[in-house]
């Protein structure tokens, strides 16, 4: 009885380890909102517009 218990108990510690838990999800959820709002006022900043319109404007003349 003894080596069933220590191989219940060895498996249910190997299955709460698989994967994130509620308050991780969270934490990387919030996270990746928050880049992604960094993200987008960064690529719509007038900077960086101008930058990706010159690049795109280049890309187009060079054959010409």
């Amino acid at each position: 009885m003894g080596k069933l218990r220590a191989g219940v108990a060895k498996r249910a510690q190997q299955v709460s380890d698989a994967g994130m838990t509620t308050a991780e999800y969270a934490v990387g959820t919030v996270a990746a909102c928050g880049f992604g709002g960094i993200l987008y006022k960064v690529l719509t900043s007038g900077f960086v517009q101008n930058l990706l319109q010159d690049v795109i404007t280049r890309a187009l003349h060079f054959g010409l």
